[in-house]
């Protein structure tokens, strides 16, 4: 059970994680601009994208996915960025296998417990019935009473592939929703981490709160924090430019 990922540019391995129903082509466009100084590997988590699919998903397994993955490649430490799921899922690998971990980029997402806001999607996506669509913008209609955000609607039904018959979900949509809530749940470590860690959040978004961001200077002593102005959520595509130079500046940063 390998990851997929996709890995261009030379140098020190810096190895991306996208969030929930996202994939690493999400990240083609900042992987190719940070790749002009390092090797960048944007890799597909499990039961997403172009990587394996099985009924449990947890960020103890994802982690030790990843571990795999770095002695697949031969890669003694890693710098880590992830975003949302893939920031949990890179905390708890810095918690798990700290010696493996040069620095560490957390992506708008704080290691606490969140609340239910993703049941709706789950539930609307595993409604639709793909056979019956000739083509994403059917599918997109169909779900503009439940998802009105035409950007969420469009992000979503990138894990549309094509079928024999209609489309079919690259995702494993039924072991996510099953997984979920465990998803939800905090990663934060029992002690103190000491990994060189730099925490990016959007400006408009509510996922790194000013208290959030308080305790985890408790929990990550060497932490840095980068609030991008008029950004949200999705940080990285919402202002590009601005987060390359930030994570480009971490990163040179000896």
């Amino acid at each position: 059970m390998k990851l997929h990922y996709q890995s261009i540019g030379q140098g020190e391995p810096l190895v991306i994680l996208h969030g929930l129903f996202g994939s690493s082509d999400n990240w083609r466009s900042i992987a190719s601009a940070l790749s002009e100084k390092r090797q960048v590997i944007s890799v597909d988590l499990r039961n997403h994208g172009r990587s394996f699919h099985h009924p449990q998903q947890t960020f103890e397994l994802m982690a030790e996915d990843l571990l795999n993955l770095q002695d697949e490649l031969e890669l003694s430490t890693i710098d880590l960025m992830g975003h949302s799921l893939g920031g949990k899922t890179a905390m708890q690998f810095a918690q798990t296998f700290a010696d493996r971990l040069g620095r560490l980029i957390v992506v708008d997402i704080a290691p606490r417990q969140y609340p239910d806001e993703h049941s709706i999607i789950f539930k609307a996506l595993l409604a639709l019935d793909l056979s019956k669509f000739s083509s994403r913008t059917e599918a997109s209609e169909a779900l503009v009473d439940t998802l009105p955000d035409p950007m969420v609607r469009q992000f979503l039904l990138l894990n549309m592939q094509k079928a024999d018959q209609g489309f079919s979900w690259r995702i494993n949509l039924q072991a996510l929703f099953c997984s979920y809530p465990g998803l939800l749940q905090s990663v934060e470590p029992d002690g103190p981490v000491e990994t060189p860690t730099l925490f990016i959040s959007g400006e408009k978004s509510d996922y790194v709160t000013d208290k959030d961001w308080q305790h985890i200077k408790t929990l990550y002593p060497q932490a840095e924090h980068v609030m991008i102005d008029g950004a949200g959520h999705w940080v990285h595509a919402e202002k590009p430019d601005i987060f390359i130079q930030q994570v480009n500046r971490y990163l040179a940063d000896d």
